[in-house]
């Protein structure tokens, strides 16, 4: 029988940033080498919430395939320095520098990144405009269209105020002017400023063809037979004539991310564990 390779627990430190500082979780890479580095990007909102044994439990299989993984709560998230309030897109894009350039000095490697949900459009966003090489892209269920999303987060706010008052309350299309036009709104328990609401409504993952580093983009629905979302096939499509080297994952699991009860993604974690467990030699090289 081979011996499972020795892991050292999760490091959490306070990584200093302007503004403040963000809290992170270090999985070392177990055994003696390292096959490289990962940054976790997290969802928005509750879905960060919602996520968080899934993901933990993925950054610990990583790191026992011998890659050091970074989880790095955003500006305004979870235990990191801010309000949610004051979260900004930039400031979240310079978020990921931050984590990139402490991984890159720890294990002198090139980064990766791995995204859920809103934190792969984002981390594709990062990734598009970095001033080094990424690696590789993990993207587990992208958000295709970022004016969809918002649509959709504002809906939480209608519904809790019909519930709340019985009657019917203010409809998207005007919780969305209010909200473009500069008023902050509170939905679900996090103020959306309008600055990160425009930001994230002019984003459209159709439009944002990936750096040349590998992609593997993993798609989840309740059965993996089902068909692909059009919406799916246009963007890789409009990826593919701009010559992305996208590889396309189908997964059977439940949304863990928005359940009502915490939930595991078995079916998820050994496909991207299987994936990043393969031999150097048989996967695509970044490119600077």
């Amino acid at each position: 029988m081979t011996a499972s390779p020795k892991r050292t627990g999760a490091q959490p430190f306070f990584l200093q940033t302007d503004p403040g500082q963000r809290f992170c979780l270090f999985h070392p890479p177990a055994g003696d080498g390292c096959r490289g580095a990962i940054l976790y990007v997290h969802p928005f909102g509750d879905e960060m919430n919602k996520s968080r044994r899934v993901a933990a439990l993925q950054a610990r299989a990583l790191a026992d395939a011998g890659y050091g993984v970074l989880q790095l709560d955003l500006h305004g998230c979870g235990d990191s320095s801010g309000e949610f309030a004051e979260a900004r897109w930039e400031t979240w894009k310079a978020d990921l520098a931050a984590g990139c350039r402490w991984l890159e000095q720890r294990l002198g490697q090139s980064v990766g990144l791995w995204g859920l949900r809103l934190g792969a459009l984002l981390a594709l966003d990062y990734a598009r405009g970095a001033a080094h090489p990424v690696e590789r892209l993990l993207l587990w269920q992208p958000v295709h269209s970022g004016s969809a999303f918002l649509t959709q987060f504002l809906r939480l706010l209608t519904a809790r105020a019909m519930v709340a008052d019985g009657a019917p309350a203010a409809g998207t299309a005007e919780l969305r002017k209010a909200l473009l036009g500069g008023e902050m709104l509170e939905v679900a328990g996090y103020e959306l400023a309008p600055e990160l609401a425009a930001a994230i409504d002019g984003l459209d993952l159709a439009r944002m063809a990936p750096p040349q580093c590998p992609v593997d983009w993993f798609e989840t629905a309740s059965a993996a037979e089902r068909p692909l979302a059009p919406a799916v096939e246009r963007v890789l499509a409009a990826w593919r004539r701009e010559g992305a080297d996208v590889s396309l994952h189908r997964v059977s699991c439940a949304p863990f991310w928005a359940t009502q009860e915490i939930e595991e993604a078995p079916a998820l974690l050994a496909a991207t564990s299987a994936l990043v467990a393969r031999p150097a030699s048989e996967l695509s090289r970044n490119c600077a």
